[in-house]
């Protein structure tokens, strides 16, 4: 398998989901994965290949698929010689919905098949035809009536016939634990100083902890270092700022708190794969933040 990227998406922790619809000619956003389930539609593109985990396919013109947190996927143009293709894109957190609220009797087949995601499910033909006006109309909605036709959707499509799990091999994080108050204002800090010049030794300060202590903390409960950690806040931001505005990249990588351009535009592509240029154009069209 060829190298796969960690996107950092536009999806904040303010956001519900987020949507992007987009007509194109070809599929060239790297082989990538993240933290947040995806929901893709995708038509008019016969002779693409998917690949979710170990799994690849080409696929035929009209498909749905659902993507599990951290599962690596990406669709690539390969035999496609569609000039019209449509691709709807919905990513949601892995945890818009509560352990404990998906635990209730009557939400049991969306937690089944969001288990189920972590290894990709593709949905038949029939049930896609289905679904398909509903998710083209979720562009138009807004709000509250958002949020519940995206869980109405999700609740038809873990109660339809004849879906197929695409990958063998599982890839996610889980055993990674996160249960801490200090890393809770340590990170509460870091987002709401991202745009600034902030140091371990600031963050160390909040928590009550000695720098290398911090270090160490942040390193076992998390999987990555305190710089790691800032830059995914501030490519988050970034992201965000690349789909919602039209900033140059220079001027939003200095508004995330990016003091180098060249540095920026590296950490960028070592993340997701691609320029922040690359990563504007992949998300231009229609785009909904709920």
């Amino acid at each position: 398998m060829s190298t796969i990227y960690r996107e950092i998406t536009p999806l904040t922790q303010s956001d519900c989901f987020t949507l992007f619809s987009r007509v194109k000619k070809e599929f060239d956003f790297p082989l990538h994965y993240h933290e947040e389930f995806e929901l893709n539609f995708i038509a008019n593109a016969k002779g693409t290949k998917r690949i979710v985990g170990d799994h690849s396919e080409v696929i035929d013109g009209l498909e749905l698929v659902l993507v599990g947190s951290n599962l690596p996927h990406g669709w690539f143009t390969h035999q496609c010689q569609s000039q019209d293709i449509h691709e709807i894109t919905i990513q949601f957190h892995r945890d818009l919905f509560d352990d404990k609220w998906l635990s209730r009797n009557q939400l049991s087949f969306i937690r089944a098949l969001l288990e189920r995601s972590v290894k990709g499910i593709l949905f038949s033909q029939e049930t896609t035809q289905i679904i398909r006006p509903r998710i083209e109309a979720l562009v138009q909605k807004n709000g509250f009536d958002s949020v519940l036709e995206l869980l109405s959707i999700l609740h038809d499509l873990s109660t339809s016939r004849n879906m197929r799990t695409l990958s063998n091999v599982t890839f996610t994080n889980d055993h990674i634990t996160y249960n801490s108050r200090r890393l809770e204002q340590a990170f509460a800090f870091m987002q709401a100083n991202y745009d600034k010049n902030i140091s371990l030794a600031d963050v160390a300060k909040t928590v009550n902890m000695l720098d290398v202590s911090f270090s160490r903390f942040i390193k076992k409960r998390t999987g990555k270092t305190f710089i790691d950690s800032l830059n995914d806040i501030r490519l988050g931001h970034a992201s965000r700022l690349l789909i919602d505005t039209t900033c140059t990249v220079a001027e939003i990588s200095y508004k995330c708190g990016f003091n180098n351009l060249s540095y920026f535009n590296r950490i960028f592509r070592r993340k997701n794969g691609c320029t922040p240029r690359e990563f504007r154009c992949n998300y231009s069209g229609t785009r909904v933040f709920i």
